[in-house]
């Protein structure tokens, strides 16, 4: 099993905590897709057809905090829904790729345009669908409601769900693992 990578995890080396730690203070960029992540796992559509979105008001206050602190933040959809986009643009997301057809093109995007390397970022998924960036990624997280088959693959489940905070829980291990989070009463990890 010596120099196996399984989903951004080396399995033989070292402490996985020391690990994680290493991989935190090393993100530039936080990656999500936009349902399962920002708003959940739902979809709301009203009597007139519109779909409207939500997000976690901690959510919406670390990604501000993330982007004051030099972290690029992006959001990926399969879908090209306007309700997201204008969410998404509200609550401060800088790269938003919605009506993608295949995600890990996107996320290829994302690193150019950003000048960024897959040891750079970080990405949070709930379902089978995003494994080809969650295999590419140096951290690879799950909120505790991702599919079972990711939470037994990943570098880190978040305790949070998928709308619910997970975002707010990974910005701030990731900023206080890089000195960066000024409201923390503990020290890094």
């Amino acid at each position: 099993m010596s120099g196996i990578n399984y989903f951004g995890i080396q399995l033989s080396s070292g402490d996985a905590s020391e690990r994680l730690q290493h991989a935190l203070r090393q993100v530039k960029a936080l990656i999500f897709p936009v349902e399962g992540i920002v708003t959940g796992g739902q979809i709301t559509i009203n009597d007139r057809g519109e779909e409207s979105c939500s997000c976690n008001v901690r959510d919406a206050l670390a990604i501000a905090e993330a982007r004051k602190n030099g972290l690029h933040v992006a959001a990926l959809s399969e879908r090209a829904s306007e309700a997201q986009r204008h969410l998404l643009q509200h609550i401060g997301i800088e790269h938003i790729y919605l009506g993608c057809r295949h995600k890990v093109e996107a996320y290829e995007s994302f690193k150019r345009e950003s000048g960024l390397e897959d040891e750079d970022c970080a990405y949070i998924a709930d379902d089978l669908i995003d494994i080809p960036i969650l295999e590419k990624v140096a951290l690879s997280i799950t909120p505790i409601d991702g599919v079972e088959y990711l939470r037994n693959r990943v570098s880190y489940i978040s305790g949070y769900e998928g709308g619910k905070g997970c975002i707010r829980e990974i910005i701030e291990l990731i900023l206080q693992q890089q000195g960066k989070w000024e409201f923390s009463e503990h020290p890094a990890m």
